[in-house]
């Protein structure tokens, strides 16, 4: 398994003219999704930190040409990495927007804590899902379509975020903290 290091995934989004809002988003995801890696494997889980890492620093290492063109930057993300050599990395990042599997034993993932870290960032700010859902409403909730599935997803973050919470000794306001540590 190739999985680049913190420098290496800088120089790919360096490489693919990431702009650097995105890049400070992404690193202040790598910081919660590192923290709850961490934490989570100090509680039984048998995480691949390095893949976490990876995952939230890249995870929009496509957002900019998603916006543009509308396609899934995840996705796209997704078949960049894999292109790179990094599919295991590419496997996470295809699902930091939508998870493969609902609340179960495979909830623990990589994939589950990148996915939650990005929903608990909003721009470069450590926030609650509910702060991070309205925002995000605001933004892209321009159909019903849209909103519907914006509250659909805001339902499955907040019952991962339980199911989550329940496997350490402290609750997601504990990720707060983050917010004035160096990433």
């Amino acid at each position: 398994m190739m999985i680049p290091t913190k420098e290496d995934c800088l120089s790919l989004l360096k490489v693919n003219q990431v702009p650097e809002h995105i890049v400070r988003h992404s690193l202040t995801v790598h910081k919660v999704a590192l923290f709850l890696c961490q934490a989570m494997n100090r509680h039984g889980a048998k995480l691949n930190q390095g893949l976490v890492e990876a995952a939230s620093i890249l995870h929009d290492i496509a957002k900019m040409d998603g916006l543009k063109s509308s396609r899934s930057h995840s996705r796209d993300g997704a078949l960049l990495l894999s292109r790179h050599g990094y599919p295991e990395v590419a496997e996470i990042v295809r699902q930091h927007v939508v998870l493969d599997h609902a609340l179960g034993d495979e909830c623990i993932s990589e994939a589950a804590i990148v996915h939650y870290a990005d929903k608990r960032v909003k721009h470069t700010q450590i926030v609650s899902l509910q702060e991070r859902f309205l925002d995000l409403k605001e933004r892209y909730g321009k159909s019903p379509e849209a909103m519907a599935w914006l509250e659909k997803a805001e339902s499955q973050s907040l019952a991962l975020e339980r199911y989550l919470f329940n496997r350490v000794p402290f609750g997601p306001e504990k990720l707060n903290s983050l917010a004035g540590e160096k990433v």
